[in-house]
């Protein structure tokens, strides 16, 4: 890890802006799928693929590889517009999201697409998946210097099965497991406060051995500087619950629960009508980057 310079860090954030971009005509072009965290998310995996990650891939099964785990596969666009903009396949393939015979699927398939490290969509099972694997690359070296980065919704960690791997994996010491925690406050059926109630959730982490920090998940230098110190914890696995806008980037989308699993196009019309969901959204995410382009959707 190393601090990151202003001009990469405004590469990163265009390069999370994109990844915005095709998210939402991904989504448009499937007709269903999830928003909000996909969009709340691209920042932190901008930074992961393009900055944190050892990674190559032309060889996805690279054995020296950092492995990330999906938890919450539902969010799971911007898993694969953050692959196809690092190289893994052609964007165009983004396209095929959700369709019949697509590599793409609704939640990510470990034997269809290179780069998967894990299948996820029922939840809860992603951090016991993450243990497994730290703790069989321990037993199998010692000397590992493999990261397994685990990926949870917060509205995830009301699974009891999250629990018993967090204490599993505080009692193995496991200071080459780091979770990332996406707490943007909410689930497909409301606000993660009225819902279940999760905190304090930082101490509840702590009080079964693991290293916490909280970040702004949208602030790319401060997560990149969580991660290094969370790299730098020995006999302990890290958390960082890194707090998020869900649907960041679109403000007429932002911190609505109703687009947590509904694409443009299919969302609530308090703010735009259904019809103007996909160019507005667009429209505003190319005003972002400075770059305001037509699309099939202006």
């Amino acid at each position: 890890m190393h601090y990151l310079t202003d001009d990469e860090v405004h590469s990163l954030e265009q390069k999370a802006n994109e990844i915005r971009q095709s998210i939402i005509e991904m989504l448009v072009e499937a007709g269903s799928g999830h928003t909000a965290g996909p969009l709340g998310m691209a920042d932190i995996f901008t930074l992961l693929y393009f900055e944190v990650l050892k990674h190559n891939p032309q060889d996805p099964f690279w054995e020296e590889r950092d492995r990330l785990i999906l938890s919450n596969g539902h969010i799971c666009p911007v898993l694969y517009a953050t692959m196809a903009h690092a190289g893994y396949f052609p964007k165009e393939e983004l396209l095929t999201l959700r369709k019949f015979g697509s590599r793409l699927q609704g939640h990510p398939h470990k034997e269809t697409l290179p780069g998967i490290e894990t299948s996820s969509g029922p939840l809860g099972s992603g951090l016991s998946q993450a243990l497994g694997m730290a703790l069989a690359e321990r037993i199998d070296n010692v000397y590992s210097t493999k990261y397994f980065y685990c990926l949870l919704g917060d509205g995830e960690i009301d699974c009891g099965q999250i629990w018993e791997a967090t204490m599993h994996a505080g009692k193995e010491q496991l200071h080459n497991l780091i979770a990332i925690v996406d707490r943007n406050g909410i689930q497909i059926d409301g606000y993660t406060k009225d819902i279940m109630p999760l905190e304090p959730l930082a101490e509840k982490f702590e009080s079964f051995n693991w290293d916490v920090q909280e970040v702004d998940g949208h602030n790319i230098r401060a997560v990149n500087d969580a991660i290094g110190k969370a790299q730098a914890v020995y006999g302990q696995p890290s958390l960082i619950i890194a707090h998020t806008i869900p649907s960041k980037g679109v403000d007429i989308f932002e911190r609505d629960f109703k687009w947590h699993g509904n694409p443009p196009g299919k969302g609530p019309e308090d703010r735009v009508e259904k019809g103007e969901q996909a160019r507005v959204a667009l429209q505003k995410l190319r005003t972002l980057s400075g770059t305001l382009m037509t699309s099939d959707y202006e």
